[in-house]
């Protein structure tokens, strides 16, 4: 079992989960998030004056997976959270965790079938 944790572009969580219902995931967690990378954030002019964000909002993306859905998964958030052919800076990371346990809280199942 992986946790599955991807930072993506607001604008491209609906192809996201297109493309990860496509794959027959459904299940997943979704958070507004802030931070920056290579972006460093954007400058902008307010009242005349220059004023630097340096924190850009963001889509984090939570999902627990069986080790058969790990690939499927990452492939189709790969192409519904890449901008263009080639991508562009910006477009996030995905992270791939092992997930020791999972527990249903409804029956108490635990590992695999809990997810």
């Amino acid at each position: 079992m992986k946790l599955i944790i991807a930072i993506i572009q607001p604008s491209k969580l609906e192809d996201v989960k297109a493309a990860l219902s496509e794959v027959e995931v459904v299940r997943l967690t979704i958070m507004d998030v802030q931070g920056f990378g290579r972006q460093k954030g954007q400058t902008e002019i307010y009242r005349g004056r220059e004023i630097s964000i340096n924190l850009l909002r963001k889509v984090q993306l939570q999902i627990a997976v069986n080790d058969d859905f790990v690939e499927p998964t990452i492939n189709a958030m790969i192409q519904g959270g890449r901008s263009g052919e080639a991508g562009q800076i910006g477009d996030g990371k995905i992270f791939i965790l092992p997930m020791e346990d999972c527990i249903r809280i409804r029956t108490g199942e635990h590992g695999p079938e809990a997810i």
